[in-house]
């Protein structure tokens, strides 16, 4: 039986890609055009698993991502990273100077910001999903607009590339993570990773103890970042990533961080992607 993956976007997107590289068997994609409904997907169990992107190396952290994992209690099961290049498609026959509008996802058009200063007669227009805007333009038979997407949603939609890798920074990865809801299992021998989240008081040195903790735990700290609660002015979650070779440093640590912290929580362990 295939396993049923709810991914942000549609077939073709980055996310459906993470899905084939992942997942060794066949899956059942469930396609939603929002992270929003992405996890509801996974909250309706209308999936097994969901995938959706957290940080970019070029863009930064996708900040509403880590409020959707903690506030539906969602466990992080494993992560990959894909090296994301976008490349500039558009119906066959046509060529750069041809088109006048270019549609896609607000952190595609951010990352291919450079290119478009080449090409000032082009409008840049905010969408959904890369891959969707690539097929709109196969199904409509969209003159004169073009989409930003991945080399595979332009063989899907039958698109012509007219332009390759045009992220300003030509190394790009975006980490995904692989989420669950509660409860699932991952194997002790694999996990050397883990997402943490606590809140501290607003007080000097907090923070600091905490990552003192952490460090003479031995555990390496990968990510920190803070999101502000909005119902309690000037006070911050924080989201953790911790490495660790020994799985015992990491239970002495949760031990201790528990005491100190408060509304501690393991977002996920697992085993840590190779970069």
């Amino acid at each position: 039986m295939s396993t049923a993956v709810a991914i942000q976007g549609i077939k073709g997107s980055f996310h459906h890609i993470v899905s084939q590289h992942y997942f060794d068997a066949d899956v059942k994609i469930i396609e939603c055009l929002s992270f929003d409904s992405t996890i509801e997907a996974l909250l309706k169990k209308q999936c097994d698993v969901a995938i959706i992107a957290l940080e970019n190396s070029i863009a930064g952290s996708i900040i509403p991502n880590y409020a959707l994992i903690n506030d539906h209690n969602l466990q992080i099961v494993g992560e990959y990273y894909l090296d994301i290049q976008h490349h500039l498609m558009a119906l066959p026959h046509q060529k750069i100077t041809d088109i006048t509008e270019v549609y896609s996802h607000p952190m595609a058009l951010l990352q291919c910001k450079a290119f478009f200063k080449n090409h000032p007669h082009i409008k840049l227009i905010e969408d959904k999903d890369t891959a969707e805007v690539a097929q709109r333009i196969q199904s409509q038979k969209l003159t004169q607009v073009a989409a930003i997407a991945s080399r595979l949603a332009s063989e899907i939609f039958e698109l012509e590339i007219l332009a390759e890798s045009i992220q300003t920074i030509k190394t790009n990865e975006t980490r995904f993570v692989v989420v669950k809801r509660q409860d699932a299992e991952v194997s002790q021998n694999d996990i050397n990773k883990a997402s943490l989240k606590f809140e501290l008081d607003h007080k000097r040195g907090s923070l600091a103890a905490i990552l003192n903790v952490l460090s003479d735990c031995k555990l390496n700290l990968t990510k920190i970042q803070s999101l502000p609660k909005i119902e309690t002015p000037w006070k911050y979650a924080f989201f953790v990533d911790v490495t660790f070779d020994n799985i015992a440093d990491f239970e002495k640590a949760k031990s201790i961080v528990t005491l100190m912290a408060t509304d501690f929580k393991i977002l996920g362990a697992y085993k840590s992607a190779s970069l």
